[in-house]
């Protein structure tokens, strides 16, 4: 049934990161903010963050932690509000169907004992 859905916080959690996805690329995509050659060119961008595991593992999680927290795109998104910049506005959204795909996939904010151990689980 429906609730099966609902049946673990995991789940729910990547169902959580389907919506935001959905949300943020149904948006970018209805005001056409910078156009697809923009999107396609920085959706990627918050990935570059895992070279932070060149370093060591704590400190690979904290900076991916942050580029994958909804905590700066929400601060962008803002901004951009404020300032009337669509070029912000844009970035924002395409920040959070990064982020969104992501959780959707399972992965997760990560922990220092290594990337694949997320607040979804063990990847």
């Amino acid at each position: 049934m429906m609730f099966t859905l609902f049946k673990t916080p995991i789940a729910l959690l990547k169902l959580e990161g389907f919506a935001v996805f959905l949300m943020a690329l149904t948006i970018y995509w209805q005001h056409s903010f910078g156009g697809w050659p923009l999107f396609w060119s920085t959706i990627l961008v918050p990935d570059l963050a895992i070279l932070g595991y060149l370093v060591n593992a704590q400190f690979g999680a904290k900076v991916y932690n942050i580029t994958h927290s909804t905590l700066l795109p929400s601060t962008l998104a803002l901004v951009a509000m404020g300032t009337e910049s669509t070029m912000s506005l844009a970035l924002a959204l395409i920040w959070f169907v990064h982020i969104g795909f992501d959780r959707m996939l399972g992965y997760g904010l990560k922990y220092p004992e290594g990337f694949k151990v997320t607040h979804l689980g063990t990847i």
